[in-house]
Parts: C-alpha cells; sequence; structure tokens
C-alpha cells in the first residue's frame, strides 16, 4: 500500500502529536483502568514516532555523503 508523499513525511509528527495527546489525556482522565492505558499507548506512540524521525534523519544523511556514480565511471 503506497500513500501520498505529503502524508508520508508528516506520519512522525502525527505519531508523536498522538502520543502526546494520549500522555496529556492519561493526565487529565479521572477512570479506572483508562489513564494507564493511555498512557502506555500514548508512550509507544511518541516513542514510535521519535524513532521513525530518527531513522529517517539518518538515512537521509547518509544518502547525501554516498558518492552515486558508479565505479565504472571513476576513470
Amino acid at each position: 500500500m503506497w500513500i501520498s508523499r505529503p502524508i508520508y513525511e508528516l506520519l512522525p509528527y502525527l505519531y508523536m502529536l498522538a502520543g502526546a495527546a494520549l500522555l496529556a489525556a492519561a493526565w487529565l482522565v479521572q477512570a479506572e483502568r483508562w489513564p494507564s492505558v493511555f498512557f502506555t499507548v500514548g508512550a509507544l506512540s511518541l516513542m514510535g514516532g521519535l524513532v521513525l524521525w530518527l531513522r529517517r534523519k539518518d538515512y537521509r544523511t547518509k544518502q547525501a555523503e554516498y558518492d552515486s556514480r558508479s565505479l565504472d565511471d571513476k576513470v
């Protein structure tokens, strides 16, 4: 399944935003089980968004340093 590039580029930020919102909801909700569920899912979402953002950043940095010319062209 392919998604459009603008949505693909926004995914890490959306994950982090959802994670932050769920962490805030865990703080505000006064129920028996929901705060722990919100906290767990929020922390995982926030961490997943950060990992995805850092991996993309690292990949793009390495690709920019890579010489794309083939070995045959270097004469």
